[in-house]
């Protein structure tokens, strides 16, 4: 059922730059990798990081020598590291910290293609990488998500007990509940953040627009209120989708954050390595997904939670045929497609419709790889739709 998840990702949420905005050239002389058209920087490598997948990414490490903890920042949807790089290196100079920022498979010059579960190994091997190479720990690691990077961001998180800290900015719940208002956790949805959330144990900031028209700010709200450690939320007045950084307050405030949870002790203790942790609790991304079954039993004492934010229905409704925001002019290396289509909300509306269908003749997932061996027929036409998602099976 992976790789059912991973298509319906391909198809429907991931948009890499083409072309990529950016070439990985090797200086001659030197053997040194640099991204053209940036002029090469002292204090920033450009690496290729093997992942556990068989994929290859391309990743910039930007040093501050005034710095004690290091940013892994996972980039949004329609981007990658050649337009993001200017900001790495604001964000660093600002925020004081080493930051990592890294391709997905599929997307600049990282090889393979992009997936759920392939960004999901990506943040893990640029994450080994930070301890590895650079010498970082799990203590003065701040994971980064942006947008669909709050996917691998509270993925990895999840299983770090002892991270220095989380940041999300413009998080998404799910990403099914983006496209279409549902109130339950399907077991094709992506990135399902909204059930993994509560497994943090790290501090976690939050930051969203309130007139994101992409992801609702009820998505960040409702994200903030499942968190286990809470830090002030920014609800940044007027903002869209990629324009935050514009706002004075988002860099104050996440500053604010960082120097809060850098003078606080971490209260997060554990006997082995943080990189054996992720094997350990997790022995491939695949495993990791919880059964079915306990995240359809966990839909039930969430509906407090969606009915506490009735308005979100509302929201999202209004948000069906969203248009395109403007790139900001400033913000050259920061835009977004947002996975907004109406075609594409269609094609989802039937996918769904067919799952709903499905649903009604299955109690769990686990019934239904079980009534693959029936010849009922009343479960083969709920079956249509997973027969479908099967032969378009990326994985």
């Amino acid at each position: 059922m992976g790789g059912v998840t991973s298509s319906m990702a391909a198809k429907f949420a991931f948009f890499p730059p083409n072309p990529p905005s950016y070439k990985l050239v090797k200086d001659e002389a030197t053997g040194i990798s640099v991204l053209d058209p940036f002029p090469h920087r002292e204090n920033v490598d450009v690496l290729r990081i093997p992942t556990r997948r068989g994929n290859e990414i391309v990743a910039v490490y930007v040093r501050n020598p005034m710095a004690t903890s290091t940013l892994l920042y996972s980039h949004g949807n329609a981007a990658d590291i050649g337009q993001m790089y200017e900001l790495f290196i604001e964000l660093s100079i600002h925020l004081r910290v080493n930051l990592m920022g890294y391709d997905y498979s599929g997307y600049g010059q990282s090889s393979g293609k992009p997936s759920e579960h392939n960004t999901y190994a990506d943040i893990e091997a640029a994450y080994k990488c930070l301890e590895e190479s650079y010498g970082a720990k799990q203590e003065n690691i701040i994971l980064y998500g942006q947008s669909v990077g709050s996917g691998p961001t509270v993925d990895l998180a999840s299983r770090l007990p002892r991270l220095r800290a989380v940041v999300l900015h413009s998080p998404i719940l799910s990403g099914l509940r983006v496209m279409y208002p549902v109130k339950r956790t399907y077991w094709f949805d992506i990135y399902k953040n909204i059930d993994k959330i509560s497994m943090v144990k790290s501090p976690v900031l939050i930051i969203h627009g309130t007139n994101d028209d992409v992801v609702n700010c009820s998505h960040g709200k409702q994200l903030w209120e499942l968190c286990q450690e809470k830090y002030e939320p920014l609800w940044v007045k007027g903002g869209n989708h990629c324009d935050l950084e514009l706002y004075p307050e988002y860099i104050r405030h996440v500053k604010k954050f960082i120097s809060t949870v850098e003078k606080t002790p971490s209260r997060r203790n554990g006997s082995r390595r943080s990189t054996d942790g992720i094997e350990q609790l997790r022995q491939s991304t695949d495993h990791y997904e919880p059964p079915r079954r306990s995240m359809d039993q966990r839909d039930k004492p969430r509906r407090s939670t969606d009915t506490r934010e009735k308005p979100r229905k509302s929201t999202d409704t209004r948000e069906k045929p969203r248009k395109s925001t403007d790139r900001p002019p400033r913000l050259k290396f920061h835009e977004y497609t947002k996975f907004n289509s109406i075609d594409k909300l269609e094609k989802l509306k039937v996918s769904l419709d067919c799952m709903e269908r499905m649903e009604r003749s299955r109690r769990s997932v686990e019934y239904h790889d079980k009534s693959s061996r029936s010849n009922d027929q009343q479960l083969e036409k709920g079956r249509k739709s997973v027969d479908w998602l099967d032969r378009i099976r990326a994985d």
